[in-house]
Formats: C-alpha cells, structure tokens, sequence
C-alpha cells in the first residue's frame, strides 16, 4: 500500500460530500480530508505562506499502488472538486495516535488540525535536514505541544509535475483552545514560565531545518471516511 496527500486550492462546496464516495470506488482506502473552514477561522493568524498562497485543503489516502496508471481515476475525482491540486507519495510515521478524541467516520474531529508543508533550507543536505527533524525535533514537538495527534508523511516524491518543493507534510491536531490561545498550544495554560520555555524550545529547534518564510502552515477541520 502506498500513501499519497494531495493538496487543494479552492476547493468546491462539494468536496466533503461528493469526493469521499467516488475516491472509495476508485480504490482508496483511509481516506482524510482536511478543510480549511469556518470552525477553524478563529485559527487564522497560524497560517503561513512560502509567498505563495497556501493549499485549501488536503486529502490523504492509500492506493494499492500510486502508480499513474492506477492513479488516474483519483487524480480525476480531486481534480473535478478544486481549481488546482498537486500531489506527493509520502511515508508516513505515525508519533501520536489519536486515542483521546478518536474521529468518528465523515464528522468533524475534535480541536483542529495544523497542516506543515516543509521544505528543505539550502545549504542543509537532505540526510542533515531529515536527522535534525525527524531524530531530535520530533521529541520537542511532543514534549511543547498540547498536540493529542501527531503525523509525520516523508514525502518520497511528487507525483504531480507543478508540486511545491516540499520534503514533508505534517499533521497536528491541537485543541480548540489552542487556535486562539498560544498557552494552549504549548500546553502551558495558567504557566507563563512553562510557556516561555516550550516556545523557545520550539522556536530553537525549528530554526535549526526550517526557514522561515519558506514553509506553508494551515489551521483546518479534520474528517476522516475510512
């Protein structure tokens, strides 16, 4: 089984509806969408731009085999639903399952979900860049977040010739509180010192393969079809 993310701009009305159904006749499985929508405009100045405007929306699945011949049905379903879509096949690590808030098939999970496109800085080679973020970052990530859900998708290659150049997609789910109150979000509440602390851990450790600037951040709903 192979895992492909694809990200939407402008996606229509439809998109929760309508594309889950047809992406499951066209043989995906584990599908998720990722929706930039009311319930998570409070979240707003979270997001982030490379210069670019950032995806809409994203939608995770699993092929038999992403392979263009066998992909071209799901391409085609994403394709009718949005104005533009690019797509990555990626590996996915999972560091925190879902277990307190588990989503309940095609309803809004719980909190909010915090979609990260990464690129990689030049300068930093991609063996340097993937050992920073993946054997010492993750462990930050954990220990400053009030994150219950936690998702790392290597991206293995695009599979669309107009992808963004990014070398991994992230998906954290946070609390509502967290959209508007940064105490939340570094599982901090009522400690300005604990606050302090994970924020500038956070922030050290994020500057160490990730520049600033360079990386899209989206605040969206998260619902999952099966």
């Amino acid at each position: 089984m192979e895992k492909t993310v694809y990200a939407l701009w402008k996606p229509d009305a439809a998109l929760l509806s309508a594309l889950p159904e047809k992406l499951s006749a066209a043989g995906a499985t584990g599908v998720r969408i990722n929706l930039r929508d009311e319930d998570v405009a409070p979240a707003d100045a979270l997001t982030q731009s490379r210069g670019e405007a950032p995806p809409d929306a994203a939608v995770q699945l699993w092929l038999p085999s992403a392979n263009p011949i066998f992909r071209s049905e799901i391409d085609h379903c994403v394709s009718a639903r949005c104005a533009r879509f690019a797509a990555w096949l990626v590996s996915e690590s999972v560091i925190i399952t879902n277990e307190d808030h588990s989503p309940a098939p095609g309803e809004r999970t719980y909190g909010f979900a915090q979609m990260a496109f990464l690129t990689r800085p030049d300068g930093l080679d991609w063996k340097d860049w993937r050992t920073i973020w993946r054997d010492s970052h993750t462990k930050v990530a954990i220990e400053t977040q009030s994150n219950f859900e936690y998702v790392q998708n290597l991206v293995v290659e695009p599979l669309t010739d107009d992808a963004p150049p990014c070398v991994a997609i992230v998906e954290e789910c946070f609390p509502p509180e967290a959209m508007t109150d940064p105490l939340a979000f570094f599982d901090a509440v009522g400690d300005q010192a604990k606050f302090d602390r994970n924020l500038a851990a956070m922030m050290e450790s994020c500057d160490r393969f990730i520049e600033r600037g360079a990386i899209d951040v989206i605040p969206t709903s998260q619902y999952d079809f099966g």
